[in-house]
């Protein structure tokens, strides 16, 4: 993310003073809100969506996670780059090519 978006979260929570209910509980709250809301796009159709609606709420999910990220003072390479090291642990590709099989079902 450009650190110019960065700012611009930043600073719209800062403006409104918002800082005070962002607690992680709260945020972690939020964004499993906006996932929803996201999903409900997708609620009676794989194909026929409005993409306007889909952009809008995956943008708050990211924005939500941002804010998380600033809170908890994570670094995002950081933790997603230790989650893929995991991810590749536990679906070797000579085992999950071309399936969508979870890890426990597989030998």
């Amino acid at each position: 993310m450009k650190q110019e978006t960065i700012n611009r979260i930043v600073n719209f929570t800062k403006e409104r003073n918002w800082e005070q209910f962002h607690s992680p509980c709260n945020l972690t709250k939020s964004i499993v809100i906006e996932a929803g809301e996201l999903l409900e796009c997708f609620q009676w159709s794989d194909t026929n969506f409005d993409i306007d609606k889909v952009k809008d709420e995956l943008a708050d999910v990211f924005i939500y996670a941002y804010d998380l990220l600033l809170k908890l003072n994570l670094n995002i390479d950081e933790i997603v780059n230790h989650k893929m090291e995991k991810n590749e642990l536990k679906y070797p590709i000579n085992k999950f090519k071309n399936s969508s099989k979870k890890y426990t079902e597989v030998k």
